[in-house]
């Protein structure tokens, strides 16, 4: 096993590279969200990930392909049915599901609702899809003079509760949540419930960091387990310790930016320890590509560029870097929703080769083989691309 080492995931929420060959079934024929993001704003300027090799994974205006890429390059399919943030993550470390999460497009059914005001002690506003800025600017104000939490999900499979700091307090709004996660279960068993407090008044609401994600807890053992049984490190950054439920997590640091994001992973980076870094930088998604603002996503992208030196140089002799992504979001879209997408897959390190192709990898669970074989272990899931990439 390989003791000094640490590998560094760093989820690109939602940056996908092309709609996937079933994305019509999903209603996302034509996404491309970093394509179709650096078409619209006229070009991206990320010298950095181009010489990387992200030019060879989709046309990408602005960033070409590089001659010789300094970083392994490929794509990857997912396998799982669905497109949400938990099955992305989930299948990244290893858990590929066999059917998707279910979904409520008409809102939750009494059976659902009821028991949850009835525990709540309050009645509630929305149960609807809806936007989740949106629905705070259409219910917000009602909101604030009845108390009444807002609950509304998405295509994706989440029953998600916005209220106002003032009027409900981060801990009560947690409780709802807590509440909500133990009756969604069975057939209403939803990837996630999701706090979603906001602060502001009527015509300048705006959603703060406090958001909290409950996810399901992962059906079986992930590669992250794996390593804890095997004495290594898993450090979560951002949200990803909701996102498994506290399984398989070490320790956890909360981000309030895709900046702070980064800030984190390199102090962690800097520790002395062997395992895994697993950070997502959701701001991507959270606050681009459901607001379909492809300027705000390029900025973020661009943003996140200027970082890469920063996070090379940070890295040890052992150390691995793995970027990628969890589904697509494209911010051009009609659709404020997540898309159907091949993510990005960048490998690099001190003991990693330069620009080898990876190709179009067969699952994102290849990930979790790989970092497998990193620690000189085996997971049961995913084809390693370790062999190919080592110096």
């Amino acid at each position: 096993m390989q003791l000094n080492r640490k590998v560094i995931i760093i989820v690109l929420d939602s940056v996908g590279v092309g709609e996937l060959p079933d994305a019509g079934h999903y209603g996302d024929s034509g996404s491309n969200t970093l394509g179709n993001c650096s078409r619209a704003v006229g070009g991206l300027k990320m010298p950095n990930l181009e010489q990387m090799g992200l030019g060879r994974l989709t046309e990408i205006q602005g960033v070409p392909p590089a001659d010789n890429p300094t970083a392994c390059y490929g794509k990857m399919t997912e396998l799982s049915p669905g497109k949400d943030t938990t099955t992305g993550h989930w299948e990244i470390a290893g858990i590929v599901l066999d059917r998707p999460f279910p979904v409520f497009p008409g809102g939750f059914p009494p059976e659902i609702i009821e028991p949850f005001k009835q525990n709540i002690g309050r009645d509630i506003l929305g149960n609807k899809a809806a936007s989740g800025t949106a629905i705070i600017d259409e219910l917000g104000a009602i909101h604030m003079q009845t108390g009444s939490p807002i609950i509304y999900t998405s295509a994706d499979s989440v029953f998600q509760i916005a209220a106002h700091e003032e009027v409900v307090p981060l801990e009560e709004l947690y409780r709802m949540c807590r509440t909500a996660r133990e009756l969604l279960t069975g057939k209403y068993a939803v990837g996630r419930v999701i706090a979603r407090p906001f602060i502001g008044s009527p015509g300048s609401f705006k959603r703060t960091a406090n958001r909290h994600d409950y996810s399901l807890i992962p059906p079986r053992p992930t590669v992250l387990n794996l390593l804890l049984d095997n004495g290594l490190t898993v450090a979560a950054v951002g949200k990803i310790k909701d996102i498994f439920a506290g399984q398989g997590i070490s320790s956890s640091a909360h981000t309030n930016s895709n900046m702070d994001g980064v800030d984190k992973t390199l102090a962690l980076m800097r520790e002395d320890f062997s395992g895994v870094i697993f950070t997502n930088l959701v701001d991507f998604d959270q606050l681009y590509g459901h607001r379909n603002d492809p300027r705000g996503y390029a900025g973020a992208l661009e943003e996140f560029d200027r970082r890469v030196p920063e996070i090379m140089r940070a890295l040890r002799p052992a150390d691995v870097l793995i970027l990628t992504a969890d589904h697509g979001c494209d911010p051009t879209t009609a659709s404020t929703d997540h898309s159907r997408e091949y993510v990005p897959l960048l490998v690099a390190g001190p003991g990693i080769k330069k620009g080898v192709d990876l190709g179009i990898r067969a699952g994102f669970s290849d990930v979790a083989a790989s970092v497998a074989r990193l620690f000189g272990l085996s997971f049961d899931t995913g084809e390693e691309f370790v062999t190919a990439v080592a110096q």
